[in-house]
């Protein structure tokens, strides 16, 4: 049995929060956190799952593959989604391991898809761009899982690049890589209350956003701007507050990309503490502990700037800070939330990382 392995990093959102399904433009980063796999084919069409941190093992058929409410949906529906695109795929097993915190709002669940992505590439020795590698693993989560992402998460855990910043333009379904500073890093901070899209609130934010894009008359919120947004009398204000947080989302991060290539650090971390109020005044989809770490690591000397990071509703936020004193602010933001909220943070100093496929 020949064994052959992947690796899928996670991913920290920059700016552009809630942008992606919207047609509009984000900035990520893939990290040097992520889902790793080791797998092998099977010669009696079964597919059989295991993970290193969850107990069991799952198995389906690979001709009879449906959906079984575990995170073994994520690497099923991968399977799926290329069998019925035509690629041979037929019994396997693979144990996946990670490296992310669940729940933190880092994509684990983008990482399992694409790391499983990668494995069965290389177990069936398949040919796919990798553009339509990322396209197919969102295929899996919108429909075999039934969560409605975008395609960020997946492309910045592909396209990934060391000390590059990922900007993707969702409607032109374009990838650039942008140099990031060098001296400073990314501090990401976990609330400890689990997040989770699986619910109704990203759905219900994605309704909202297309409404709000109907009422305006345009194909979706990338061609709104805040102006006409504002002149807009029979929007209802929820749907308006929801659309402000979108097309304000977009135009931070048309700036931000300005200040990149500037290298003005300062004015980069202004607009990501400008797109966490805006996801507690408009998009409402921070928690009081995720306002309470962004509240506390902006305090700290050497922070620029920080918001939530991924879908909100709990998981981490990131915060962009001095590398020389990044492990200082860590400890200090950590014992703080503690103190002011009883809840126990981690803290992960996260390099900028490669994407999946240049993992051997």
């Amino acid at each position: 049995m020949q064994f052959v392995s992947s690796f899928a990093p996670g991913r920290v959102e920059l700016l552009g929060n809630h942008t992606d399904y919207n047609g509009g433009v984000v900035l990520s980063a893939a990290i040097d956190l992520g889902v790793s796999a080791q797998g092998a084919r099977r010669d009696d069409g079964q597919i059989v799952l295991s993970s290193e941190g969850i107990a069991g093992v799952a198995a389906a058929c690979a001709d009879k593959l449906a959906a079984q409410a575990s995170w073994a949906d994520y690497p099923l529906g991968v399977a799926k989604v290329l069998k019925d695109a035509g690629h041979p795929i037929s019994g396997f097993e693979a144990v996946f391991s990670s490296t992310l915190p669940l729940g933190a709002g880092l994509s684990s669940s983008a990482a399992i898809e694409v790391a499983t992505a990668v494995l069965l590439t290389r177990l069936f020795d398949l040919k796919i761009a990798p553009l339509d590698l990322a396209k197919l693993c969102r295929q899996a989560e919108n429909e075999f899982v039934g969560v409605s992402c975008g395609l960020l998460d997946q492309v910045s855990s592909i396209f990934g690049k060391k000390d590059h910043a990922i900007y993707l333009d969702c409607r032109a379904e374009t990838v650039t890589t942008i140099p990031f500073p060098h001296d400073v890093g990314l501090l990401i901070v976990h609330s400890g209350v689990k997040h989770a899209l699986t619910g109704g609130e990203y759905n219900e934010r994605r309704d909202q956003c297309f409404a709000a894009a109907k009422i305006l008359g345009v194909p979706s919120l990338r061609d709104a701007t805040s102006a006409q947004l504002a002149a807009s009398v029979e929007m209802p204000p929820l749907v308006k507050r929801r659309a402000a947080h979108i097309v304000g989302e977009n135009e931070r991060v048309f700036t931000a990309v300005d200040f990149l290539k500037q290298g003005d650090v300062a004015a980069f971390g202004r607009l990501m503490s400008a797109s966490h109020r805006s996801s507690i005044e408009n998009f409402e989809n921070s928690t009081l502990e995720l306002d309470a770490l962004v509240e506390i690591a902006c305090a700290q000397k050497g922070v620029y700037g920080a918001r939530l990071t991924g879908g909100g509703f709990g998981g981490a936020i990131v915060a962009l800070v001095d590398l020389v004193e990044i492990d200082e602010i860590a400890q200090a933001v950590v014992a703080e939330y503690l103190q002011k909220t009883g809840n126990k943070g981690a803290a992960y100093r996260c390099l900028l990382g490669e994407g999946a496929l240049t993992h051997s």
